[in-house]
């Protein structure tokens, strides 16, 4: 297997590939449980609202929806493009989207009531300098906010992506000591220190988890192959090299060995981890 050093622009390349994709299928079942998670912080008008890599708007919408000012950051402009479409459609006029580094926040101390992210600050390379800034620029007692995935191994969405990878590319491992990016704070005691760390007090974790079992509507099938195709070629092009990425493609084809379609025995399992805190 060849792995590949992921540069900054190398990040934002990948997200604005899968953003499409991301923003028609991902975006609609985070919002879901975004709508949720909002409830365990003081929104109302006139709160001002910071969204961390934002992604197309999963969380920062459904702030908007309950008359926070929203300033939603995001590394990959295609992703920006698809949050303010968003926010037209619904004519929520209190949403400004920024392209803006997540681990050097272009905002001065003490900006913002609530701080939030959605998979995004937990996906960071440097996820302590993301915490950091989430809280520097949050008021002295409001409210940090951080949804991140939980273990992979009570994910089978990302164990298909795990076997598709060993199939398709000879001695495939997957890196979880450390662990890989998406399930940084996986480990609720260390996420807890990291965030006390990272100076919330009054920290509080919450694990939730969802399933969807397959066989799948042919479209729903049809949506996830296309989220799948997508983040091989998009956000794995960072890590693998092309020939091993152009094999992993045609194991998530129909009628292939990982057809989701075809699989009875597939279930697609969500978990998450929500944390709270105060600055």
């Amino acid at each position: 297997m060849t792995v590949l050093t992921p540069t900054r622009e190398r990040i934002r390349s990948a997200w604005n590939a899968i953003a499409p994709r991301y923003d028609e299928v991902a975006t609609p079942m985070n919002q879901l449980f975004a709508e949720e998670a909002l409830r365990r912080v003081d929104l109302g008008p006139g709160v001002r609202f910071l969204d961390v890599a934002c992604g197309s708007g999963a969380l920062a919408i459904p702030a908007a929806r309950r008359g926070a000012r929203v300033i939603a950051v995001d590394l990959a402009p295609a992703m920006i493009e698809r949050l303010i479409a968003r926010a037209c459609a619904e004519r929520l006029l209190a949403v400004t989207g920024r392209q803006m580094n997540g681990e050097s926040l272009e905002f001065p101390d003490d900006t913002f009531d609530v701080t939030a992210s959605q998979n995004g600050i937990s996906l960071f390379s440097d996820l302590k300098a993301g915490l950091r800034e989430a809280v520097r620029v949050t008021k002295p007692g409001g409210s940090v906010l951080i949804i991140a995935f939980g273990s992979p191994r009570r994910a089978e969405l990302i164990g298909f992506l795990f076997g598709a990878l060993r199939a398709a590319v000879p001695g495939f491992t997957p890196p979880m000591n450390p662990p890989s990016l998406p399930f940084q704070p996986a480990d609720p005691d260390r996420f807890s220190r990291e965030l006390a760390e990272a100076g919330l007090t009054d920290v509080r974790l919450h694990a939730f988890s969802d399933v969807e079992q397959v066989p799948l509507a042919p479209r729903r099938a049809a949506e996830w192959r296309d989220w799948f195709r997508g983040w091989i070629d998009g956000r794995l092009c960072d890590y693998l090299a092309p020939t091993d990425r152009a094999a992993l493609l045609a194991l998530i084809e129909p009628d292939g060995p990982n057809d989701l379609v075809n699989n009875p025995d597939f279930f697609l399992v969500r978990t998450w981890l929500l944390a709270t805190g105060r600055a």
